[in-house]
């Protein structure tokens, strides 16, 4: 893994996981009870986010940078973050400070340390006008990938999967792990735990990715002597229905799209 992922999962993550932690499949896409059992078809934060740091694995920063969007627009923070580092270092898309910032903006949106504490770094790095446009070329982020549009997205899959989810328990029994991505690299969950209301109700499933993420609240940014700050960018009218960004052989990485047979 590159150093700019594992800045990314080690830098912008403030916590230890709350769930045990273990190495990480051969191929986490691959993994038979995350497809067969339904968890990565109706998460589509965790899936594409998976996808992302599997692409950054094999070197295809493109494609990992494309897989990031994706999980950002069902408003994944770690996955933005990681768009965010991308723009900033150059990697699998043209270098562009200004779409960095805004994009760490959008991070840092609910407050998770990490992500406030680079948004600051990047803020400080731009002149008078990159500031400007950063502003003025977020609104537009927000209102595609911003929580007021996006969370509404990963509820409607959570409640879907869970209506549709209705395979046997028994086929989750036993020793059976279920990978999920976290700080550090990926947790699990036992497979009996499957239909835990934490990963379906999505008021509990955000605030299970805020344990893994934001613990403790930000209470100060520990930059020089920097306080912690609202973002910059405007309000702006959520975009619910705007389109999925698309991701190159996404059809081709062995999962069904939501509501496929």
């Amino acid at each position: 893994m590159t150093r700019l992922y594992l800045l990314a999962l080690l830098v912008l993550a403030t916590s230890t996981a709350v769930a045990q932690t273990a190495p990480a499949p051969p191929d986490p896409t691959q993994d038979p009870l995350m497809v067969t059992g339904g968890f990565l078809t109706w998460h589509p934060d965790l899936r594409f986010r998976l996808l992302g740091m599997e692409a950054a694995k094999q070197d295809d920063q493109e494609k990992a940078f494309k897989a990031f969007q994706r999980a950002s627009f069902y408003a994944d923070k770690p996955a933005q973050g990681m768009v965010a580092e991308m723009y900033w270092t150059g990697q699998g898309t043209a270098r562009d400070p200004v779409l960095a910032y805004a994009w760490m903006d959008l991070a840092a949106e609910r407050g998770y340390r990490g992500f406030l504490g680079l948004r600051e770094r990047y803020w400080k790095a731009l002149d008078d006008a990159q500031r400007e446009q950063a502003i003025a070329q977020g609104q537009a982020i927000y209102a595609r990938y911003g929580d007021a549009a996006a969370l509404p997205r990963i509820a409607s899959q959570l409640r879907r999967g869970r209506s549709q989810a209705v395979g046997s328990r028994t086929g989750f029994a036993g020793n059976a792990k279920i990978y999920v991505p976290g700080p550090g690299g990926y947790e699990t969950i036992d497979a009996t735990k499957f239909y835990d209301a934490r990963y379906w109700d999505p008021k509990q499933y955000q605030q299970w990715h805020d344990s893994i993420w934001s613990e403790p609240r930000v209470g100060r940014v520990e930059i020089g002597e920097m306080q912690p700050m609202d973002s910059r960018i405007p309000a702006t009218e959520p975009e619910v229905d705007a389109r999925e960004p698309e991701v190159p052989g996404v059809e081709d990485d062995g999962l069904e799209e939501p509501g496929a047979p």
